[in-house]
């Protein structure tokens, strides 16, 4: 349903978008992530045709973003992390004036409001100005017009942004219940969010796609390149020497004191390879006694700032932060 081929967008000397390519399937949550000023927002206003990319192109539901900009917002529902509202319309006179924009006719804009409200639970306030509103509800009269004209395709810029736990889980179920029925593509910095809501995720930074997969896919392989702790019973001087001295670990260190002669350790092997079965073997042929012995899981926070925070970034990031808190 998406398709993005090699987007590019520069501001000046700043390039916000570098060379991104990625698709979303017709049916899946896509989640978006990346740190402040990483391109995300950038990347969505490309695909909903608010800006127009240097070079690259995309489709969105067979359109060209370039060839066919029209069509494209036809087939879109587009929230921005601050939605468009009209503060002093009410509720019901927003969405019919939206309905009217999006081109729906008199005999079908009641049915298209009336479902509305109540996919979005607003009915209690239907009669009240959006002003008056919470920030949650305020949120959900921004998704009902981003639903209103029934859309293929979901692009959603941080839409739980500002929400209090209570309003953040209510907007995840319903993004969830929409995931059912169309593609959704949603941009977030709240990573809890993307194991509730979205089947895949990828990972951009400066600009640059740095990672893509399922949560799980992605907490794996970082866990399958992290760290193994084991708990050993020895002497502590001869388990030291024995580590110190093997080719298959990176490095190690102890965690904690020892209780006795029973030491727990952390350890890295050498090129991420996994050495869970050398360990075990080492502990027999000294004769030493193995109490315990598994790979770390990764967090996807953790995962998240791995594949961030590299060292060619990290003052590029806190430059770009002062620059672009946003």
């Amino acid at each position: 349903m998406i398709e993005a081929t090699n987007l590019v967008k520069r501001f000046g000397p700043t390039v916000a978008v570098n060379d991104i390519s990625f698709t979303v399937a017709k049916g899946e949550v896509l989640g978006f992530l990346g740190p402040n000023g990483a391109g995300k927002t950038t990347t969505m206003r490309i695909l909903t045709c608010f800006l127009v990319a240097d070079s690259g192109t995309a489709t969105v539901a067979g359109y060209d973003i370039h060839e066919d900009p029209i069509e494209v917002r036809r087939r879109i529902g587009y929230l921005p992390e601050t939605a468009p509202l009209y503060n002093d319309m009410t509720v019901v006179d927003y969405l019919n004036f939206i309905a009217e924009a999006r081109g729906i006719r008199n005999g079908g804009r009641k049915a298209a409001v009336d479902r509305m409200i109540e996919v979005t639970s607003l009915k209690g306030v239907t009669k009240q100005s959006i002003g008056s509103l919470s920030r949650g509800y305020r949120q959900r009269v921004g998704l009902a017009q981003t639903l209103i004209h029934d859309p293929e395709i979901l692009i959603l810029d941080e839409p739980t942004s500002g929400l209090d736990p209570n309003q953040i889980i209510e907007i995840r179920e319903l993004i969830k219940r929409l995931g059912e029925e169309k593609t959704v593509l949603l941009s977030t910095h709240i990573l809890p969010e993307v194991s509730a809501t979205c089947s895949r995720m990828i990972i951009i930074d400066q600009g640059e796609l740095v990672a893509s997969g399922t949560p799980e896919e992605l907490s794996n392989q970082a866990s399958r390149e992290g760290t193994t702790v084991v708990s050993i019973r020895g002497p502590l001087p001869e388990i030291t020497s024995t580590l110190a001295a093997a080719p298959w670990v990176a490095d190690w260190h102890q965690v904690g004191e020892s209780i006795g002669d029973l030491h727990r350790l952390r350890l890295r092997g050498s090129e991420g390879r996994d050495i869970a079965e050398d360990l075990f073997r080492t502990v027999v042929t000294k004769g030493w006694s193995l109490a315990e012995l598994y790979r770390e899981q990764v967090s996807l926070e953790e995962v998240f700032l791995r594949l961030t925070m590299s060292e060619r970034g990290d003052a590029a990031k806190e430059e770009r932060s002062e620059v672009n808190p946003e």
